[in-house]
């Protein structure tokens, strides 16, 4: 009687077995579609960025941006009590509002729809909080707004 070789042992066809695959591809992709519903679109935050390339509109980039290119809020700080208010533009020191109306209109040349804050502090009068606001509006600003200093419960 024979013996059957060790090494002669017959083989069954492989099989693949497709639904496993057939599940897993199917989980990768439900995984893959809800987590890419959790990024936020990039054109939904805020930032502007200019038109066209720095390069490709002439400018190098060793040359300053223009005035327009990063412009922050006008701030006028009305500071003082009823017998003296003094002003600040942007942490500068102005001496008279015939000071400030002529530096608000240099910013209002450049920027006109740049936003204007006023921030009197509380024992500025009501007058002169408006003299400054009626300057701002006299030189071309239609963006202006009230800061104060009100502490939240």
């Amino acid at each position: 009687m024979k013996h059957p070789s060790p090494f002669l042992v017959t083989r069954k066809p492989i099989e693949l077995q497709m639904t496993p695959m057939i599940d897993c591809v199917f989980l990768l992709l439900v995984y893959f579609l809800w987590s890419s519903s959790f990024i936020t679109p990039e054109f939904i935050l805020p930032g502007q960025l200019s038109a066209q390339p720095a390069s490709a509109a002439g400018i190098s980039a060793d040359e300053p941006p223009t005035p327009e290119a990063d412009f922050v809020d006008v701030v006028v700080r009305l500071r003082g009590n009823a017998e003296q208010v003094s002003w600040q533009l942007n942490d500068v020191e102005v001496t008279s509002l015939k000071q400030l109306q002529e530096n608000l209109a240099r910013i209002a040349a450049i920027k006109k729809d740049a936003p204007v804050v006023l921030h009197p502090d509380e024992d500025v009068p009501l007058g002169n909080v408006i003299d400054a606001y009626d300057i701002a509006r006299a030189v071309g600003f239609v963006k202006i707004q009230f800061a104060t200093n009100v502490a939240l419960p």
